[in-house]
């Protein structure tokens, strides 16, 4: 049976919105009387959802919308708001809470509500058991010269990373470091052929979408302009290859700095392949110089 979690400090109230559930015939509805008590609720028996009120004392709705997010990252939370805290609906919505239904219309609107949020969470739950079963993903993308692409792309390949259970939270932000530098660096130094110098002399930030001058310039420009980024990434439960390739003319790949050697710290030009090689298990070019193959194995 599917259990909702009705949190209010005011009984009258929280045994409103239980009988409105009861209604369903087929929800089981539990009771806490403050965000404490919902927590210690939901560890000693995983409700399906909270309903819960904003105003509680000892902690509430919105810190409660927090904690929950934080540590019960599937478990929906459903805000029931009084006149006079919309301000602090808006807050919890932004930090995790899945909808709302303002006081005055439990009557009508509470229990269709709650019947949406269950059914999208059970979505979200068979979509995370189904991507559990993957053994194997490969995909592949083409990109324009745009670096405005690079942070969601490098946050879906984090993704992947994670459920393929890689490594921890500490290895996917070094995945992803690495990743970021070996795109910047094949969209800038490759595609767009510009110089260390005259990269740090740019105006702007290179992950903004509007570049530098000479960046836009650059990337309106032949042969520039029709350049592409071209990324395969293949991940499997014991390790994740990925290859990026840009079009540009390469480089000398035996210039690169030694990243065991403490003075290659202390240089500007090569910080992003000193990178790649500290966080990735392995970093090969091509013998051109326009394609890097990152790979990084699984952690013990």
């Amino acid at each position: 049976m599917t259990k909702v979690l009705v949190v209010d400090d005011a009984p009258v109230d929280r045994r409103l919105a239980g009988g409105i559930l009861e209604k369903h015939g087929q929800l089981e509805i539990r009771y806490a009387g403050n965000g404490r008590e919902a927590l210690s609720a939901i560890e000693a028996d995983f409700p399906d959802a909270v309903v819960t009120d904003l105003q509680m004392p000892e902690m509430n709705g919105l810190e409660l919308t927090e904690t929950v997010r934080r540590r019960f990252p599937l478990l929906p939370v459903i805000l029931m708001t009084a006149h006079g805290s919309e301000d602090i609906a808006v807050q919890a919505l932004e930090r995790g809470a899945a909808s709302y239904v303002p006081k005055s219309n439990l009557a009508r609107d509470l229990l269709d509500t709650v019947e949406n949020v269950l059914a999208m969470a059970r979505a979200d739950r068979r979509h995370d058991r189904l991507m559990e079963c993957v053994s194997q993903a490969e995909t592949v993308f083409v990109l324009d010269n745009d670096a405005a692409l690079i942070p969601p792309l490098v946050d879906y390949l984090q993704e992947h990373v994670m459920r393929m259970r890689l490594c921890d939270e500490t290895g996917r932000i070094r995945v992803g470091v690495a990743l970021e530098e070996a795109l910047l660096n094949a969209l800038y130094h490759g595609n767009l052929e510009l110089s260390t110098e005259e990269l740090r002399d740019a105006s702007s930030g290179l992950l903004q979408p509007e570049g530098d001058d000479i960046v836009a310039e650059r990337r309106q420009k032949a042969p520039y302009k029709d350049r592409r980024l071209h990324v395969r990434a293949k991940i499997t439960h014991e390790r994740a290859e990925y290859t990026i390739r840009d079009e540009g003319p390469g480089f000398a790949a035996a210039s690169i700095p030694d990243p065991s050697d403490p003075a290659s710290l202390e240089r500007e030009s090569g910080r992003g392949l000193i990178l790649m090689r500290t966080f990735m298990n392995e970093v090969r070019f091509n013998e051109q110089g326009n394609e890097v193959t990152l790979i990084k194995e699984r952690e013990s």
